[in-house]
């Protein structure tokens, strides 16, 4: 079909960047070139560009300048097709939620915040993309049959139960179609996917809960694993749930560990796997990075402290004596919840190198005192809570921060104030860091994620590849 003949033709997908020697450069393909289609195929996206480029021989229409051409050439074994875009989508824009949950984090939101912090994401392509979780609720014919024909796998979906009745409650979707029968569809074609359930105490937790997980172990091994995730709800939250306890921790935690040794004794594996925040909340010694069984959910909050330990466990034992300091005290800062297990490392840290390190659990004014992640952190409550640290004088050589803060393209936090406002504030160079690796690279002038407020800004990038930022990609 002539790309120019239909009047759905998806946008043009804009190239930014040529990989050298690649099938494209050698088809003369150039950045700031758009491309239309593939072999005949018009293009939504680059998941499009990776199906339909998979053959011997391409033809690659695309818009230089305005006029349309056809580029043609034959990609041999292995050899990339090489092209980078401005967006992963074409059309840029993200597909909207269609549902209106009352424990949306996006409808909890803070008023007056950066626009795109209010756009509620749901698009399939970013699950297979980037591991972002959709609830399936706003599939078209064209999207579903997409997703069978080109077998969009692995993905990652937002289930929160599986009675019909129940999810279209905690969804608020009273046309949410059946969520086993789309699962089952999927597990017929062998795909992989990766499930959560977002416990809110009263609506879905206890045997609800149990329910669910046992019906979607009946997809075994289509459905490789369940997410059990605490809700989080901010003072803005307008519908009256209410946030898990240490006894509902202590509770899912419970059933959760019930469970998965039933599972593993079936499957081999846990498969049902609750969220760090629960071992935390209940102070209980989280698993070996092994109960994970290889999975790689750590954005979704599956083993990142074990990780942070497990990490601080080798530094401690290889690096901490061959220390060479640079500065006499710290100070640490980082959310409520992360804050003890923090304070323990730090301790020790302390006592092998005799520096002098206070860790601070900074509240969330903006969001509320329930919300405490770090990653939700914003810039100007850190610069109030530690202003009267240096104005007393009590304020380390160094300020860090968790780095996931700033995981923005602009490298800014929720408040839109960048890590350099935050140095300048305090009038301390500030570090960011993810592990304790991190933080010794910092005492010793070594952290490339150092910001001096007494040097000119300079462009360092803090964002991660992939992730689940929306704002990543719009």
């Amino acid at each position: 079909m002539d790309p120019k003949s239909s009047k759905s033709t998806p946008p043009a997908g804009q190239i930014t960047a040529v990989l050298p020697k690649s099938a494209a450069a050698v088809m003369g393909v150039r950045p700031g070139d758009e491309l239309l289609a593939v072999n005949g195929a018009p293009c939504e996206d680059v998941i499009d560009v990776q199906y339909y480029s998979a053959e011997e021989w391409l033809e690659l229409r695309i818009r230089r300048e305005g006029v349309e051409m056809t580029l043609e050439g034959r990609r041999k074994y292995n050899q990339p097709l090489g092209l980078e875009f401005a967006h992963p989508t074409f059309d840029i824009d993200i597909r909207r939620c269609n549902n209106l949950c009352e424990f949306c984090f996006v409808l909890q939101m803070a008023p007056r915040m950066r626009r795109t912090l209010y756009i509620k994401d749901d698009d399939y392509r970013y699950s297979f993309l980037f591991g972002h979780f959709v609830t399936l609720t706003n599939l078209s014919e064209h999207d579903w049959r997409r997703i069978i024909e080109q077998h969009l796998s692995p993905l990652y979906i937002s289930v929160h139960a599986t009675d019909l009745e129940l999810r279209r409650k905690c969804l608020r979707n009273p046309t949410a179609p059946d969520i086993m029968a789309q699962l089952r569809a999927l597990a017929e074609e062998d795909f992989e996917i990766h499930t959560q359930l977002v416990i809110t105490p009263g609506v879905n937790d206890g045997p609800h809960m149990e329910k669910s997980i046992r019906d979607l172990a009946t997809l075994w091994p289509s459905v490789r694993s369940v997410s059990v995730v605490p809700v989080g709800l901010t003072k803005h939250h307008r519908y009256g749930l209410h946030t898990n306890s240490q006894e509902h921790a202590v509770a899912t935690l419970d059933a959760c560990e019930r469970l998965q040794a039933e599972f593993r004794a079936r499957f081999g594996v846990g498969f049902a796997y609750p969220t760090d925040e629960w071992y935390l909340a209940a102070e209980r010694p989280l698993p070996d990075l092994g109960e994970y069984d290889g999975l790689a959910l750590h954005e979704n909050g599956l083993g990142m402290v074990r990780r942070f330990l497990d990490e601080w466990a080798v530094i401690r034992a290889e690096e901490v004596a061959a220390l060479r300091l640079t500065v006499t005290r710290i100070t640490l800062a980082t959310a409520a919840l992360f804050a003890p297990v923090l304070a323990q490392t730090a301790a020790e840290l302390g006592a092998a190198t005799g520096l002098e390190i206070d860790v601070r659990a900074i509240s969330n004014t903006v969001l509320g005192e329930t919300i405490t992640v770090s990653g939700l952190l914003m810039g100007g409550d850190v610069i109030a809570q530690l202003m009267p640290l240096r104005d007393s004088g009590a304020l380390g050589d160094v300020v860090i921060l968790p780095r996931i803060m700033f995981d923005h393209p602009q490298g800014i936090s929720l408040d839109d104030k960048t890590p350099l406002d935050v140095a300048r504030a305090l009038d301390r160079p500030v570090a960011l860091a993810d592990l304790m690796g991190d933080v010794l690279d910092a005492v010793q002038g070594k952290n490339p994620l150092t910001f001096n407020p007494h040097l000119p800004p300079e462009d360092i990038p803090v964002i991660r590849d992939g992730g689940w930022a929306v704002e990543k990609y719009l």
